[in-house]
């Protein structure tokens, strides 16, 4: 997928009809994905240029009142405007304010439609523990069975803490590890056994069963809900 640069909306001639094509044009190829059911990266990429939009929108009167220069250049992660030594150009101020307003507003609406196919995506998924789960919930191995429940995949998991804005998350990173086969002898208990036999790194591990009976991608859709809904599951029962 051909994604916009950062300072799309501030890069070269700012002008409204040409920015209307480009951010057109960008969101047309994100919602053939979303006709498709694939949501990442994709929703996360237009999510990031909305907050940019946002950012820059909100702050834009302060930067305004100490810099006043003519844009040449966004550095949108920290907010930091790249100024050429000019006067103050009011109507071409005026002309990225419409592209922000008019760019900001068709992007939520496609965030919308990518947010009710994962509200309708998580709402169908089921997570359990499988066996006992230890007390550190860290580390450990998930099964996701998705619209053929006798294929599972095998997941290991790290979960790790980190600091923004002085908020504390938690993110997950994960390794594809296997694909078992399901059977009356091949339980969910069974491969967690088998796991423990055969990697001994993880003598103890927390270990979780992800069902769902839909039939989306799996990397595009079903494998980044399920980690974001086993990051909640385990964050509630450690609350």
């Amino acid at each position: 997928m051909k994604s916009l640069s950062e300072t799309w909306f501030a890069e070269g001639y700012i002008d409204f009809e040409l920015k209307k094509y480009t951010l057109l044009a960008y969101l047309q190829e994100i919602n053939k994905y979303f006709n498709e059911n694939k949501l990442y990266p994709q929703l996360g990429d237009v999510i990031f240029h909305y907050n940019n939009l946002v950012a820059f929108r909100e702050n834009k009167k302060y930067l305004q009142e100490h810099f006043p220069k003519k844009l040449s250049g966004v550095q949108l992660q920290k907010l930091q405007l790249l100024y050429e030594q000019l006067i103050a150009d009011t109507e071409l101020m005026q002309e990225l304010e419409d592209i922000i307003q008019y760019s900001a507003d068709k992007m939520k609406k496609t965030i919308g439609e990518g947010a009710e196919i994962y509200e309708f995506v998580e709402e169908k998924i089921n997570i359990a523990p499988v066996g006992i789960i230890p007390l550190d919930t860290q580390e450990g191995y998930f099964f996701l069975s998705t619209g053929e429940l006798h294929s599972t995949g095998v997941y290991h998991y790290r979960l790790s803490f980190f600091e923004k804005h002085d908020e504390k998350y938690r993110s997950i990173k994960t390794v594809f590890v296997d694909r078992w086969h399901r059977s009356l002898s091949s339980t969910y208990e069974h491969i967690k056994s088998e796991l423990i036999r055969q990697r001994r790194d993880l003598p103890n591990p927390a270990v979780y069963s992800i069902e769902t009976e839909l039939k989306f991608p799996v990397d595009e859709t079903l494998l980044p809900i399920a980690k974001r809904r086993l990051v909640k599951f385990i964050s509630s029962y450690a609350a």
